[in-house]
């Protein structure tokens, strides 16, 4: 049996006896009701630890993995400890209000759902079922697949995702597909045109081909299928990215913003220069993003950007962030360097593994719970009254 069998027949072992409170397998009991075992994890990391639980060891690897070494995963999350909350002393706060507008959007609280793909992997149906969980969380989800939810007028308010935009009649077609799924902007994802080397997935022989249907079972030896489309395909193989098609210009996006009455939002910007570039094109907002440390390595965490990407844009557009948010005290911090609002992915991913669209749900609640908390720790009552004085960076 190789290593990922051995790590897979252990992890079946934990569930029956190391984890058997998580099962509900506890003092001969059936398991315990849902409600019981969601209001158990008390932060975003609990259910990360339940989700790895959970997962097939592959599966849980695509979730959590990122590029290469890691190191841009790592410092998504690091970055933020470096950064100090100023409390405000003795200013009187009562009521505090957390809600916003973003792009004519009127949102209760600054946390949204980014788009995240693969979630089939996690959860059946992973994509209707987090826009779902969205909607009830009254939170704004960043999808290209829910016309179908949106459609019966119980979906969430939503961006329309693409990653890439093609001709002219591309990009007409794009916004026809958006304005179906009644979005309210456009986010065009710029960092995703090479693939990345993931080692996790390549160790693990992954075929991201699984994630339409769910990471086949395992053999009684702990093997899966062997792959059609292994992602280890990438290995060692320069052949496969020396001859890439021409990645879309700025121009590409100048001209989708001539076809469209809806706003342009540019994601994966990380320099001042890219985000002034934005503005130039017509894009009416930035999101700082490297993709979850999932393309490019050693490109830091995207707090340390926010500061030059927010003095690129120099007020004319808002600016927003992914990446590392794990706590209310995360979405305070970001808010102080210049964000309009966050984005989460990892974390609500946890929760869809965990528990379904309830996990995504209780993921929401919990970092809202801690972000209000938190503005009233630090003595501010409203996210206007969030900014650069509220903190301070190490060293």
């Amino acid at each position: 049996m190789g290593s990922l069998g051995r790590r897979y027949a252990l992890r079946q072992l934990i569930g029956m006896f190391g984890a058997a409170r998580i099962l509900g397998a506890q003092n001969g009991q059936d398991s315990p009701p849902l409600d019981d075992a969601l209001l158990e994890p008390v932060n975003v990391m609990e259910f990360g630890k339940l989700a790895q639980r959970k997962l097939d060891p592959a599966a849980w690897d695509y979730l959590e993995g990122g590029a290469e070494e890691e190191a841009t995963l790592r410092d998504n999350i690091d970055a933020f400890k470096k950064i100090i909350i100023r409390p405000k002393a003795l200013t009187g706060v009562g009521k505090i209000d957390t809600s916003l507008e973003l792009f004519g959007v009127k949102l209760d609280y600054p946390i949204m759902l980014d788009p995240m793909g693969g979630k089939t992997c996690f959860w059946p149906n992973g994509e209707i079922v987090t826009g779902q969980a969205a909607a009830r969380s009254k939170a704004l989800y960043v999808s290209n697949g829910i016309t179908e939810l949106t459609k019966t007028g119980n979906g969430p308010a939503n961006f329309y995702l693409t990653t890439n935009l093609g001709n002219t009649q591309s990009k007409k077609n794009l916004v026809r597909l958006a304005e179906g799924q009644g979005a309210s902007a456009i986010v065009f994802t710029i960092d995703i045109f090479f693939y990345p080397h993931k080692e996790r997935n390549f160790r693990n022989n992954f075929d991201r081909g699984w994630c339409g249907p769910g990471v086949p079972p395992r053999d009684s030896q702990g093997r899966l299928p062997k792959a059609a489309t292994p992602e280890r395909l990438h290995v060692a193989n320069w052949q496969l990215d020396a001859a890439h098609v021409r990645t879309p210009t700025w121009e590409d996006v100048k001209e989708l913003v001539s076809l469209t009455s809806l706003p342009v939002i540019i994601k994966a910007v990380l320099t001042k220069e890219a985000a002034e570039q934005a503005v130039a094109a017509g894009a009416k907002g930035v999101i700082v993003s490297n993709h979850g440390g999932r393309q490019l390595d050693q490109a830091g965490g995207t707090i340390e950007a926010l500061p030059e990407v927010v003095e690129g844009a120099a007020g004319r557009i808002p600016v927003m962030l992914d990446g590392g948010i794990r706590r209310g005290t995360d979405v305070i911090k970001a808010l102080a360097l210049g964000a309009k609002a966050v984005l989460i992915g990892r974390p609500y991913g946890y929760g869809l593994a965990a528990f379904g669209a309830p996990g995504v749900e209780r993921v929401l609640a919990i970092l809202r719970s801690e972000l209000v908390n938190n503005m009233g720790m630090a003595g501010v009552g409203s996210l206007k009254e969030i900014d650069r004085s509220l903190v301070r960076i190490r060293g």
